[in-house]
């Protein structure tokens, strides 16, 4: 049975009467074989399946996303006009926002001290997640920035003459925490 081109998941079947549990078996499976309890897995919706959080499925999903990074990218940089200051700084290993602020380019637009200070105040606003909850309750007060300083933009690129660093992630609707 397919509605849109959706195949349904274990969650919504559950919830029709037609399976008992909605656990997704590829989480089940790759718990079963680290020797793990499979007790609350999580549950087999589109979302998770779509997510690098889903042990099944984190390998194809992060490669997916790397190759819509490739295409972007090169589509991106192929239609910038010869007079544009734009500067797309290429991060060939995954890189924090503290190591990018190491460089003299990045530091050329505004101090650690003052980016600091105004992540912090952007921080704030975004709930602390399950995953997090521990490293908070460990040092609140240097939680947020910390977080910050940790985050691994997917692409940045940097316009010196302007003094704009424009951080570029890609996200889907159904990308969210699933609690883990």
């Amino acid at each position: 049975m397919a509605v849109a081109g959706n195949t349904p998941t274990a969650s919504f079947m559950t919830k029709i009467g037609k399976m008992q549990s909605a656990g997704y078996q590829l989480c089940k499976i790759a718990q079963e074989a680290r020797g793990e309890s499979t007790d609350g897995l999580a549950d087999e919706t589109h979302g998770h399946i779509n997510s690098a959080g889903c042990e099944g499925m984190a390998t194809t999903v992060t490669a997916a996303h790397h190759s819509i990074w490739r295409y972007l990218y090169d589509s991106m940089h192929a239609t910038q006009k010869p007079t544009s200051k734009l500067k797309f700084v290429t991060i060939d290993k995954e890189s924090n926002t503290r190591m990018l602020w190491r460089r003299e380019e990045f530091l050329r637009i505004c101090s650690k001290e003052e980016l600091a200070e105004k992540a912090q105040d952007i921080e704030v606003t975004i709930p602390v997640k399950k995953s997090q909850e521990t490293r908070y309750n460990l040092d609140p007060g240097s939680f947020f920035v910390n977080r910050f300083w940790g985050r691994r933009p997917d692409r940045v690129a940097i316009d010196e003459a302007l003094k704009i660093v424009y951080i570029l992630e890609l996200k889907r609707s159904t990308d969210r925490d699933e609690g883990s």
